[in-house]
């Protein structure tokens, strides 16, 4: 179905919003999947904030004009499938991989990041990176080891002293006169 002039426009601007505030971008071969594979991935995105579209490779152009993924525009040629990373920078890219394994006709073709044109294989990078709660995670294990570290310490050298094991005296009970 042909879009007229302002159904492009539509689609450039609501591109444009996207891309302005996403994180990633991963562009991927699409010819020959099927209409339930499409589905079952269109859900998954929207389930992992990520903005699935398939459009028109002159309106991408257009759309990433002066935003970070403007370096893809040179590289746009064929069907292809955009998928923008909307909460956190992997979403796309483990998206795109998981589909990919299962359906051999979905092929990734570029990564975008940071400003930077990445060659496909890439794409195993972006989905390797940890989603917010795993990175929090992490960060939460690097900041309490100093504290688990210190107080293993100092157990090791109160064992050492033979100060282990504090044994509590009960005071004598005095009689009732």
């Amino acid at each position: 179905m042909a879009l007229n002039l302002s159904q492009k426009q539509e689609v450039v601007a609501e591109l444009a919003d996207v891309a302005a505030k996403a994180h990633s971008l991963v562009a991927a071969e699409y010819a020959g999947t099927t209409v339930e594979q499409m589905t079952a991935m269109r859900k998954k995105a929207r389930e992992s904030g990520v903005f699935l579209k398939v459009v028109k490779n002159t309106l991408v152009s257009r759309a990433v004009a002066g935003t970070e993924f403007e370096v893809v525009k040179d590289v746009l040629t064929g069907p292809l499938l955009y998928a923008f990373s909307t909460e956190e920078p992997g979403a796309a890219g483990r998206l795109i991989k998981e589909f990919s394994k299962t359906n051999d006709k979905l092929k990734p073709r570029l990564v975008a990041v940071e400003g930077k044109l990445l060659p496909a294989e890439h794409v195993d990078v972006l989905a390797a990176l940890p989603t917010r709660e795993q990175a929090l995670a992490m960060l939460a294990r690097v900041l309490a080891e100093p504290a688990t570290m210190f107080a293993r310490v100092v157990k090791a050298v109160a064992d050492q002293q033979g100060g282990g094991e504090v044994a509590a005296e009960a005071p004598a009970e005095a009689e009732p006169a």
